[in-house]
């Protein structure tokens, strides 16, 4: 197993220098999993907490495949206090990404959205703070620019929520800036744009478009766009959110409980997206004659979104790796290789 496909070299290294006890929650989700296979891959002991609502056990096994010595997995839900607070004991960072994703779903069921992205996020950040843990780097969200319409995003100016999630995902971060005003405890904030690649779940009402569509792609059945298909994205392969969560844990005291932008910086349209699955699946000779069918705008959905990711490469040294294409290439052998399962 190696890192090299998930941190750029002079990263890996870096980390690989000295070992720390590092604990991811959401280990057993998308993102969570890869930086579990990171950390682990640079010789790092790591602890994964999830209730596997909406991770997978596979993606358990695959990223900790032949260093399993080095990691202990708790099954149990950030809204347990108790389990938070044995799962930070020992651990030097904690990497939060565990949270209920997705607009829709926000929309339908707001209760369930906050219990896990507010309640699950202070009782990890106040377990965090009562254990001493040296670094505390969590999951934000671009959806906090809400309503704001100025491009790119930059980190100083957001707008209002517009659906719950983003609404959880903004208390979030008032929690922390409020721990670090009354407490001196810090917690750096990353603030997520469509991330995608590997492990990412085709399934379910609330699957993110990428792995989505690759998926009705490969079973050639329709794709729906909605709207007109120029609503844009600052699509961030995971890898760049990986090499962005570890840039954060290792960062000097003065990067510290500040919020970044992590994205590759450019802006495709739903159009364009479709138009590059559908090139990137033809040259693994799948063949997608069908046009697009269009739906209504998504309510709660931003237009257009892209990041100013300046204060992330000047503050934490972040230099995004893969842009949309080069992500694509990268993450369609995995989508074939387990489409239907």
């Amino acid at each position: 197993m190696t890192a090299t496909h998930l941190l750029p070299a002079d990263l890996a290294e870096r980390l690989a220098a000295e070992r720390r006890r590092w604990l991811v929650t959401g280990a057993a989700g998308f993102i969570g999993s890869n930086l579990v296979e990171a950390l682990l891959a640079c010789g790092q002991e790591v602890v994964g907490l999830d209730n596997y609502a909406t991770g997978h056990r596979r993606n358990i096994a695959a990223a900790t495949a032949g260093a399993a010595d080095r990691f202990t997995m708790i099954e149990a839900d950030i809204c347990d206090r108790a389990a938070c607070r044995a799962a930070v004991t020992g651990c030097e960072v904690v990497l939060h990404q565990a949270a209920l994703g997705s607009v829709p779903r926000s929309l339908e069921d707001p209760l369930s959205s906050h219990d896990a992205n507010v309640t699950g996020f202070i009782n990890m950040l106040d377990s965090a703070r009562t254990a001493a843990v040296g670094r505390f780097v969590y999951a934000a969200s671009s959806s906090t620019y809400g309503d704001l319409e100025e491009l790119p995003k930059v980190e100083e100016r957001t707008g209002r929520p517009l659906s719950p999630y983003a609404a959880t995902k903004l208390i979030d971060e008032i929690y922390a800036e409020v721990y670090q005003r009354s407490y001196g405890f810090t917690a750096t904030g990353l603030r997520y744009f469509n991330v995608f690649g590997p492990r990412q779940d085709p399934e379910g009402a609330y699957a993110a478009v990428i792995p989505k569509w690759v998926a009705a792609m490969i079973a050639d059945v329709p794709v729906t766009i909605n709207g007109d298909g120029e609503t844009s994205r600052d699509f961030c392969f995971v890898a760049n959110a990986v090499q962005a969560n570890v840039l954060a844990a290792l960062a000097p005291d003065a990067a510290q409980g500040e919020v970044f932008n992590v994205a590759f910086g450019g802006r495709t349209s739903l159009n364009q997206l479709f138009g590059l699955i559908r090139d990137g699946l033809a040259r693994h000779q799948l063949h997608y004659d069908r046009e697009p069918a269009r739906g209504d705008f998504r309510a709660g959905d931003v237009r257009h979104s892209q990041a100013d990711i300046g204060k992330a490469r000047a503050m934490l040294g972040y230099r995004p790796s893969h842009d949309v294409e080069r992500g694509l290439a990268e993450a369609l052998p995995y989508y074939i290789e387990n489409a239907g399962r």
